[in-house]
């Protein structure tokens, strides 16, 4: 078993190299997808990554229970490729629809901490291999507003949860992969 995180800024080609490694695989594809169409231009994003996808691979779409997906679709002879976590985790964040502050402390609601935790147990006990996407949200300006210090915050803590409990690390930038940890893929 080995799992992967794949990291890289905004149309960085995190996501593309993540397809073409299951693809390379040989193996059985689920590809869980994190992200909700809550507006038109989102929709047009997913239906972009949906046809880049080979129709052979299964589709799995799930914003908030993220652990249990592992759980579920993991088996030694599948591959699993997730993508990506940044939107899980502003899934997570927006769950219960509450507004939040421009200034001051954000309270995540209950299932933050919840799903959070039961992922990062899932990601120690899964059955197969694992590919996991995720923005790199540190290495610019530090955000203005409070729900967004605090989503880049949680996605830099997450990230390196995550990239601990992987074998592998790799950062992609203008589609080239540079390995972290764990050599080239």
């Amino acid at each position: 078993m080995t799992r992967t995180l794949i990291l890289g800024g905004a149309r960085s080609g995190k996501s593309a190299y993540a397809e073409d490694l299951a693809l390379a695989s040989g193996r059985e594809v689920v590809y869980i997808a994190t992200g909700q169409a809550g507006d038109g231009e989102m929709a047009l994003r997913i239906a972009h990554h949906r046809q880049q996808r080979p129709k052979s691979w299964t589709t799995v779409e799930e914003p908030l229970a993220l652990g249990d997906a592992l759980l579920r679709w993991s088996t030694p002879e599948r591959l699993l490729l997730v993508d990506c976590l940044t939107l899980w985790l502003s899934n997570l964040l927006f769950a219960a629809g509450q507004d939040f502050p421009e200034v001051g402390s954000i309270t995540p609601p209950p299932c933050f901490e919840v799903q959070r935790a039961s992922f990062l147990q899932a990601l120690q006990t899964v059955a197969g291999d694992v590919l996991l996407v995720s923005n790199e949200v540190g290495m610019g300006v530090v955000p203005f507003g409070a729900v967004t210090r605090w989503f880049a915050d949680e996605a830099g803590r997450l990230n390196q949860a995550v990239a601990a409990r992987c074998e592998r690390v790799t950062l992609v930038a203008a589609g080239l992969p540079l390995a972290l940890k764990g050599g080239p893929c």
